[in-house]
């Protein structure tokens, strides 16, 4: 099904986007860290609040990617089992197209059988009710 692999791909870039914004986030967190010791800088309460934003998006941004991967692991499951009950179908309406035709064999030899044509080269022998 290609709309769910488009799907699944597109859920895959988000995802890299989101872990890559994490990675930026965790670097920026650092440098400032770093920078305020190094200078002995005092936060206020502001700064300080700040600063926590940065570990909240991280972590809702974390959040975001494990709905991703559950998301994509159920896309797979269906897509599995998609192809399989599509298989199934399939081989299903090849035996049950194999039975009509039979049928419908049966029904044209039972046609000419019963139809009278008495004096055919290739006739069968006729039954009478």
């Amino acid at each position: 099904m290609n709309i769910l692999s488009s799907i699944s791909e597109l859920l895959t870039h988000i995802r890299e986007v989101e872990q890559d914004t994490i990675k930026m986030s965790q670097d920026s967190m650092i440098m400032l860290t770093k920078f305020i010791e190094n200078n002995n800088i005092e936060l206020d309460d502001n700064a300080t609040t700040s600063l926590q934003y940065q570990d909240i998006i991280s972590q809702q941004l974390t959040a975001t990617i494990e709905a991703i991967d559950s998301v994509q692991s159920n896309l797979e499951l269906f897509e599995n089992l998609y192809k399989v009950d599509n298989q199934i179908s399939t081989d299903a309406f090849a035996d049950f197209n194999k039975k009509l035709l039979e049928i419908l064999d049966i029904a044209k030899d039972r046609r000419d059988s019963f139809s009278g044509k008495l004096g055919a080269h290739d006739q069968k022998e006729i039954e009478f009710f």
